[in-house]
C-alpha cells in the first residue's frame, strides 16, 4: 500500500490570488452601497421604488461573479483559440445596434438579448483584450516592422470606428484603442514611437477642435465643442453642458476631509443628473470626504498592483498580455472617470469600474478579472 502511494504523482495545486479576490469583493460591495445611496432618492421619486437601481445592479453583480468563476476555470489558452470568433461576435453585436438598438437618454447604445439589456461597446473591450493578445503573439517577429505594428493597431482601430460611428460613444472608442496601445507598449522595446504617437495625437486633437469650432450651424454649435467650453468654464455654461460638472465640483468641495456621512449627500437629490452612473465618485467625495476618495483610489491602486504581480509571473507571454490588457482597461477607465469628475478633462461619460451603475459593464469587468485569475491559477505550472 505504501509503495502504491509513493508511486502516485503528487497533485499540482493551483495558485489562487486571494488578495485580488478580496479587493474585487470589497469594490463590488462598496459599489452596491454607493449605488443605493446615490440613486435611492431619484428612484423613489421617479419610479416609486428606492431600491430599483440597487436590485438591478445586484443581479448584474451576481451574474458577473458567476462569469468570473466560469472564465477563471476555462484555460486561457483554450479561450485564445476562439479569439477571432470572439472578435467577430462583438462586431456583430455592434452592428445589431443599428436596427435593434434601444435609445436611452438620447443615446442608442443598447440591445436586448433574452430580456437583458447589453451594451456591445463593453463586450468589445473584452474582445479586444483577447484578440490583441493573440495577434501580438502571432506578430511577435514582425511586430517591430511598420507593417506588423500597423496590423496590430488596425483591428482595434476598426472596433473604435464602429463604436464611435454606430453608438456615438467616444469614451469607449478611446478606451478600446488605449487598451491596445498599453499592450503594444509592453510588448515592444523603445519609447520613441510612443512619444511621436502622443505628439501626433495631440496635434490631431488640436486640429479636430479647430474644425469643430468652425463648424457651427444655425441650430447651434456642436455639442462636443460645447463640452470643451463647459470644461474650460463650467460656471459660464451652468445652464447647459457645464451643469453636471459644476454640481459634481460642488459635491466634492462640500465633502471636506471626512464627508457629510453615508447617505447625507445633497447634490444627489436632483442636482447631479444620473449620479449613480459616471458621477458617482463626486457623491463618494461628498458623503465620505477626501478620506473616502483616497481610500477608493488606494483600492484601485492595490488592484492594479495585484494585476501587475500576476502579469510578471505569468507562465507565458500570452497570459501576461491578457492580464496587461485587463490592467490597461481598468486603469484607463479609473483615471478618465476621476479626471472627468474633477473637471481635469472634458466630460466624456465614463463610468467608475465595479462601482458605477451599469449591468453590462460590471459583468464584462468581472469576466476580465476571471481571465486574470485564470492566468494566476497557472503560475508555477
Amino acid at each position: 500500500m505504501n509503495r502504491i502511494r509513493a508511486l502516485r504523482k503528487p497533485r499540482e495545486e493551483s495558485y489562487i490570488d486571494y488578495s485580488l479576490i478580496f479587493i474585487i469583493l470589497f469594490l463590488l460591495a462598496f459599489g452596491l452601497v454607493m449605488v443605493y445611496s446615490t440613486s435611492s432618492y431619484e428612484a423613489n421619486l421617479d419610479l416609486g421604488d428606492s431600491s430599483y437601481y440597487f436590485r438591478h445592479q445586484m443581479v448584474s453583480t451576481i451574474i458577473g461573479l458567476a462569469a468570473m468563476m466560469i472564465v477563471s476555470y476555462i484555460p486561457y489558452r483554450f479561450i485564445a483559440k476562439f479569439a477571432f470568433p470572439i472578435y467577430i461576435a462583438a462586431a456583430v453585436l455592434l452592428i445589431l445596434v443599428i436596427p435593434f438598438g434601444k435609445r436611452i437618454n438620447g443615446a442608442k447604445r443598447w440591445i436586448y438579448i433574452m430580456g437583458m439589456s447589453v451594451q456591445p461597446a463593453e463586450v468589445a473591450k473584452f474582445a479586444v483584450i483577447v484578440f490583441s493578445a493573440v495577434l501580438i503573439i502571432k506578430l511577435r517577429k514582425n511586430l517591430m516592422s511598420p507593417k506588423g505594428y500597423m496590423t496590430a493597431l488596425a483591428f482595434p482601430a476598426l472596433y473604435s470606428l464602429m463604436v464611435y460611428g454606430i453608438t456615438k460613444n467616444l469614451s469607449s472608442a478611446i478606451i478600446i484603442m488605449g487598451i491596445t496601445v498599453v499592450m503594444l507598449f509592453i510588448s515592444t522595446p523603445g519609447y520613441r514611437r510612443y512619444v511621436i504617437a502622443a505628439l501626433s495625437l495631440f496635434a490631431l486633437v488640436a486640429v479636430v477642435v479647430l474644425i469643430i469650432a468652425n463648424s457651427e450651424h444655425s441650430s447651434g454649435m456642436n455639442y462636443r465643442f460645447e463640452r470643451v467650453l463647459a470644461w474650460l468654464d463650467p460656471k459660464a455654461h451652468s445652464s447647459g453642458k457645464g451643469f453636471q460638472t459644476l454640481q459634481a465640483l460642488y459635491a466634492i468641495g462640500s465633502g471636506g476631509i471626512f464627508g457629510k456621512g453615508l447617505g447625507e449627500s445633497m447634490q444627489k437629490m436632483g442636482f447631479i443628473p444620473e449620479a449613480q452612473n459616471d458621477m458617482i465618485f463626486s457623491v463618494i467625495c461628498e458623503e465620505l470626504g477626501l478620506f473616502g476618495a483616497i481610500a477608493v483610489m488606494l483600492m484601485f491602486l492595490l488592484l492594479i498592483w495585484r494585476l501587475m504581480i500576476i502579469a510578471n509571473n505569468a507562465p507565458d507571454m500570452l497570459g501576461a498580455l491578457l492580464v496587461i490588457g485587463v490592467m490597461g482597461h481598468i486603469s484607463i477607465q479609473v483615471i478618465l472617470n476621476i479626471a472627468v469628475v474633477t473637471n481635469t478633462i472634458p466630460n466624456t461619460g465614463i463610468t467608475l469600474p465595479f462601482i458605477s451603475y451599469g449591468g453590462s459593464a460590471v459583468i464584462i469587468q468581472l469576466a476580465e478579472i476571471g481571465l486574470a485569475l485564470n492566468v494566476a491559477r497557472n503560475i508555477g505550472r
